[in-house]
């Protein structure tokens, strides 16, 4: 099958990036915007996509389909573009590209393949297009090979074989290590804060792990603004791991630091707009001040009225 029309859902940091590489190696881009925000439609025009009307005339009208979304969204998007392939009649080629577990991508392939599509497992690995290393598209199942067009095009793609589940899995395990140890990193950094320590941690830090304090201090900073996006994949891979009788709970806590990430003032920055000046000092000092604002609200909830038992 000939690929030329590639539609993506939605353009958002990553799939608009991707959009605009894929257009400056002559694919036409294509995307359907009705309920996504602003911000998105900003980005997607940036991008120079089309805009179809509707979910049905997108569907009609691809030749393959990249659902790049947060991994809460997944399975609702696939059921709306399942409807339209119904609708349409089209066997259009589907690529959930998103952070999700083996065995949700495998249930997400079930409800594309019953509605007439065919299924492809991805997942991405990597900063969007742009940088001097392109992002790793993994890709498995029986309709791998057809992203390899894509391969050299501003990504690059890596074909995993024909189980549905094993491009979700490595990126499962990959962000269980970089996404997992930055929540690591931001916890540790709290208690220190909590129990007036920073100073003293920060000196043995830059005495006995250089590399480690560097990374804190360039990455930490920018994590609030994107915790929304990885509440859901900390849980996605939690869920992963308890399949194969591991502990979930390293990633259950994992997501417990990003809603926490998320609850400081620094989290209503879009990733255009992130302060480049703010400290790691600063960014922990707000995880702490929010933790505290936490534990009173708490406080007063389990207060009860008076003279209750």
């Amino acid at each position: 099958m000939t690929v030329k029309k590639i539609a993506i859902l939605s353009p958002g940091d990553m799939g608009h990036a991707v959009g605009r590489a894929l257009s400056e190696h002559g694919f036409d881009i294509l995307t359907h915007l009705e309920g996504r925000s602003q911000r998105t439609c900003a980005l997607a025009k940036d991008a120079g996509f089309r805009i179809s009307a509707t979910l049905n005339e997108l569907i009609n009208e691809a030749d393959l389909l990249l659902s790049i979304l947060v991994p809460a969204s997944a399975e609702t998007v696939a059921k709306e573009i399942a409807q339209s392939l119904q609708e349409t009649g089209e066997a259009t080629l589907i690529a959930d590209c998103n952070a999700i577990s083996p065995m949700r991508s495998e249930h997400i392939g079930r409800i594309i393949e019953s509605a007439g599509g065919r299924y492809i497992d991805a997942s991405i690995i990597g900063h969007p297009p742009g940088r001097d290393v392109p992002p790793r598209f993994y890709v498995s199942g029986q309709y791998a090979d057809a992203l390899l067009v894509l391969d050299g095009k501003g990504i690059a793609v890596k074909v995993l074989g024909g189980d549905i589940g094993r491009a979700s899995g490595i990126k499962m395990c990959y962000a269980a290590l970089t996404k997992g140890t930055s929540t690591l990193q931001v916890a540790l950094l709290t208690v220190a804060e909590s129990l007036g320590l920073s100073s003293e941690l920060h000196e043995e830090l830059a005495y006995s792990q250089k590399a480690a304090l560097r990374n804190m201090e360039s990455g930490i900073p920018s994590l609030p603004p994107n915790a929304h996006r990885w509440i859901g994949e900390m849980e996605e891979i939690a869920t992963t791991f308890a399949a194969q009788g591991v502990t979930p709970n390293f990633h259950l806590g994992a997501a417990a630091i990003y809603r926490l990430l998320e609850q400081t003032p620094y989290a209503i920055e879009s990733p255009e707009d992130i302060d480049s000046n703010r400290t790691l000092t600063q960014t922990i000092a707000a995880t702490v001040a929010q933790l505290s604002e936490s534990r009173t609200e708490n406080t007063d909830d389990d207060s009860g009225p008076p003279g209750a038992d």
